[in-house]
């Protein structure tokens, strides 16, 4: 390794130290269950997975990759199809996958447990997260909290009742590349200078209602008992008022969080329009756009933030954009649509250029190459002059350095399973959660009133 190189790879583990000995970048260093860690065996940790859906399945396959997490229960109303799947693909990696139809008789029955996952429609998440944490179970509940403040507000409650853990599914917190935007470039070198503005969405193409299967409908009693009207609710809940929040509660509740958090505030004001522009209502209660702006007061200054969700349209994807007077940050899980655009002035572009040299950020190879043999000043002018513009010859496309080699969702469960071994603190913690959850759910009400909202700082704390 040449010399050069060797200082930027030392510059990025500089980083990881520091951020570890801060408690910020547990999703850096995962540890194992059940396995020898440099020599020392540990115990596993008993789980059940409530809800086998989709996202229940996108859990369950980031834990199986996660040493000395055993699953001992699984639980989901569709017995015939979600259930099934789950219950064959656990003994498949040798977990007892005992299946379960009702929440209530697997509390009963199972002993010995220790956490639960929790993936089951925004409506269930508090009574379920309410019931485990009472039976002594740590909870990693997905995302949005709940589809009420009250619901959100009694998860919180439970969990200092109980004292145990409860981790609420937001992953972008526990990312190693969001991790590093904010600890080093945001906090530490200030990279971005002062924003004054952020920008994100999250936009889908069309997409057709979920069906079933023939002969594997669950019957209407079933339905009724769990809270649905049909198997067209039970397959698009997301899309039926009471049951979900819509897209911005589904969708912007991810990105609506990263404002909060890399911004170190909370929203002050929120006005929204929100419409069917696209789906039959027959089908969907919700809206299928939705466009909301946000008012901050930060340390620094005022910031207006603004999100959309479309469900008709996929250009762009989805992302998050914070803009400052020395650059731009463009922010996404998919490493692919994440970019780094310095302001074009002299004084930004030299820190700009410190972070390229010691390994912070990159760029195609053919650039990163000129880069070996440029000073920090001559890069930082190359930079200033640059500007915003993407390749052309040698101007730069600047990207994060810090990598992901796991699934998204991974290093967040990680940080869940750590807490439990008093490892770590939670990345995202109830009262973290219920702050997130708050923000999102303004914006539907913001719709309602057809008015700006303001939120009260007494709000905040549940």
């Amino acid at each position: 390794m040449s010399a050069k190189r060797n200082r930027r790879a030392l510059g990025r583990r500089e980083f990881l130290r520091s951020a570890a000995r801060a408690g910020a970048a547990v999703a850096f260093a995962p540890t194992g269950l059940g396995v020898a860690k440099e020599g020392e065996a540990v115990e596993p940790i008993n789980v059940a997975l409530i809800g086998a859906g989709t996202q229940g399945e996108v859990l369950l396959t980031a834990c199986l990759k996660i040493p000395g997490v055993r699953f001992q229960a699984v639980c989901d109303i569709w017995e015939a199809q979600n259930l099934t799947r789950a219950s064959r693909l656990l003994k498949r990696y040798g977990h007892p996958g005992t299946p379960y139809i009702d929440c209530d008789e697997m509390l009963a029955k199972e002993k010995g447990l220790h956490a639960a996952i929790i993936a089951t429609p925004d409506f269930w998440h508090a009574r379920h997260t309410v019931a485990c944490l009472e039976a002594g179970l740590h909870v990693y509940c997905e995302k949005a909290m709940s589809n009420t403040p009250e619901g959100a507000r009694q998860m919180v409650e439970a969990a200092r009742r109980t004292g145990k853990l409860l981790q609420i599914g937001h992953q972008r917190r526990s990312n190693p590349r969001y991790l590093f935007c904010r600890e080093k470039l945001f906090r530490e070198m200030g990279l971005f200078g002062r924003i004054t503005a952020v920008n994100g969405q999250w936009n889908r193409a069309v997409q057709a209602p979920f069906g079933c299967p023939k002969g594997k409908e669950i019957d209407d009693a079933t339905l009724k008992r769990y809270g649905y009207g049909s198997m067209q609710e039970f397959r698009n809940w997301r899309w039926h008022k009471g049951l979900g929040g819509g897209p911005i509660v589904d969708l912007g509740a991810h990105q609506i969080d990263v404002y909060n958090w890399l911004l170190d505030a909370r929203p002050k004001s929120v006005f929204a329009s929100g419409r069917l522009n696209y789906y039959d209502k027959g089908t969907r209660e919700w809206y299928d756009t939705v466009m909301a702006v946000y008012e901050y007061d930060t340390a620094q200054g005022p910031v207006t933030a603004s999100y959309q969700t479309l469900s008709a349209n996929s250009n762009q994807g989805y992302f998050e954009k914070f803009m400052g007077d020395r650059g731009t940050l463009v922010l996404s899980e998919r490493a692919d649509r994440t970019r780094l655009y310095p302001e074009p002035t002299d004084e930004p572009a030299t820190t700009w250029a410190r972070c390229v040299k010691n390994g912070y950020l990159t760029a195609q190879p053919e650039w990163m190459k000129l880069v070996e043999r440029m000073s920090v000043e001559e890069l930082a002018k190359t930079l200033s002059v640059s500007g915003t513009v993407e390749t052309t010859g040698k101007t730069p496309i600047l990207e994060l350095a810090v990598e992901l080699n796991k699934p998204i969702h991974q290093p967040h469960l990680e940080n869940f399973f750590d807490a439990i071994r008093s490892k770590a603190k939670l990345n995202c913690p109830a009262e973290v959660g219920y702050e997130a959850a708050l923000t999102v759910l303004k914006v539907n009400e913001a719709i309602e009133t057809g008015r700006r909202l303001e939120f009260k700082t007494e709000e905040f704390n549940a």
